[in-house]
C-alpha cells in the first residue's frame, strides 16, 4: 500500500506542475494565436461550415486542460529527444497534416494509456513489485506503439504511391500527347485519380495555381514523399521543362522506369516471402515428416532387440 500510496502521490504532485506550468499565467501567447482574429475565425470547424457555418458547442473544462496539459509534456518532450526533423520527414511522408509537438502530444496519450493499462496489470497481478515493473513498462510501450504506427503509416502510404505511380504516369503522357499543357494534364490526371498519388497531384496544382509555379511545386512534392521511383519521376518532369525537352517521350520513359522498378520490387518481395517461407518447412514440417518415416522402424528395431 505504501508504493501505491507513493505512487499516486506522484502523479498528483506532477499533475499540478503541469497544469501551473499549462495555465494562463504561465503560458505566454503565440504569434498564431494574436493574428487569429485578424485573419479568419479559427474556432470553426470543416464540419461545423459542411453544416451551415455555425461554430459547434464548445469544448469541456476538462478536455481544455488535458490539451493543455499534453501540450506542455509535448513540448518538454520535443526539447529533450532529438529527431524533430526525422519525424516532420515521416509525418510529410505519411500524408498526415501535423506538427512535431502535435505528434509529441499524441506520443505522450499513448503513453498515458500504456501507463494506465500496466497499471492495471499490475494491480491484477497482486501490486507491489508487478505494479512498478509493469507501470513504467506500459508507459514506454505506448509511446514507442505511437511511433510504430506511424511507420507503419508511412509503409503504406509509400505502397499505394508505388502502386497508382506507373498508372498516373501513363495518364499523363497521354494527356501531353494529345496536346494538353502540363498543369492542364496534371488537372485532369488528378481529377480522374481519386488515390494518395491523385490528391497529391491535386496539391500541386492548386500550389501552382496559387502563385509557387509548376516546378516547385513538383519539388515540394519529391521532398515530402520517401518513394524513390516517384522522386526520379518527378525529377525527370521538372529537367524536361526546364530544358525544353519533349514532354510526352519523357513521361513515357519514365512510366516504363516506373514498371521495370515495380517489377523489380515484386522480384525482391517474392524471394524475401521465400525464404521465409523456409522456415516453417525446415524447423516444423520437415522434422514432422523424418520423426512420421523413422518413427515405425525405431519401434520395429526396439521390438526386435528384446
Amino acid at each position: 500500500m505504501s508504493t501505491v500510496g507513493a505512487l499516486f502521490g506522484l502523479a498528483l504532485a506532477f499533475g499540478l506542475v503541469l497544469v501551473l506550468r499549462g495555465g494562463p499565467p504561465a503560458r505566454h501567447p503565440r504569434l498564431d494565436d494574436r493574428l487569429a482574429p485578424y485573419v479568419g475565425r479559427p474556432d470553426v470547424s470543416r464540419a461545423a461550415l459542411r453544416g451551415g457555418g455555425r461554430p459547434g458547442p464548445r469544448p469541456r473544462e476538462w478536455v481544455v486542460a488535458g490539451r493543455a496539459v499534453g501540450d506542455v509534456v509535448a513540448g518538454w518532450i520535443d526539447r529533450l529527444l532529438p529527431g524533430g526533423a526525422g519525424i516532420r520527414r515521416r509525418l510529410s511522408a505519411a500524408g498526415r497534416p501535423g506538427s512535431v509537438p502535435a505528434f509529441r502530444a499524441e506520443q505522450v496519450r499513448w503513453a498515458a494509456a500504456g501507463l494506465l493499462a500496466g497499471a492495471v496489470s499490475g494491480g491484477a497481478l497482486g501490486g507491489g513489485t508487478g505494479l512498478v515493473l509493469l507501470t513504467p513498462i506500459g508507459a514506454l510501450a505506448g509511446g514507442l506503439g505511437r511511433d510504430w504506427w506511424l511507420s507503419v503509416q508511412v509503409r503504406r502510404r509509400t505502397e499505394a504511391l508505388r502502386a497508382e505511380l506507373p498508372v498516373i504516369a501513363e495518364l499523363l503522357a497521354l494527356a501531353v500527347t494529345a496536346g494538353e499543357a502540363p498543369v492542364a494534364a496534371l488537372r485532369r490526371v488528378s481529377v480522374a485519380c481519386r488515390g494518395e498519388l491523385g490528391r497529391e497531384l491535386t496539391r500541386v496544382v492548386d500550389e501552382s495555381r496559387s502563385g509557387a509555379g509548376l516546378t516547385t511545386a513538383l519539388e515540394e512534392l519529391a521532398a515530402r514523399t520517401a518513394l524513390e521511383p516517384l522522386v526520379r519521376f518527378v525529377d525527370g518532369f521538372v529537367i524536361a521543362l526546364d530544358r525544353g525537352t519533349p514532354l510526352a517521350e519523357v513521361l513515357r520513359a519514365q512510366a516504363s522506369d516506373v514498371r521495370e522498378a515495380g517489377h523489380r520490387a515484386l522480384l525482391e518481395a517474392g524471394g524475401r516471402r521465400e525464404i521465409a517461407m523456409m522456415v516453417p518447412v525446415v524447423f516444423l514440417i520437415l522434422p514432422v515428416t523424418v520423426l512420421f518415416a523413422l518413427y515405425p522402424g525405431l519401434v520395429s528395431i526396439s521390438l526386435l532387440t528384446r
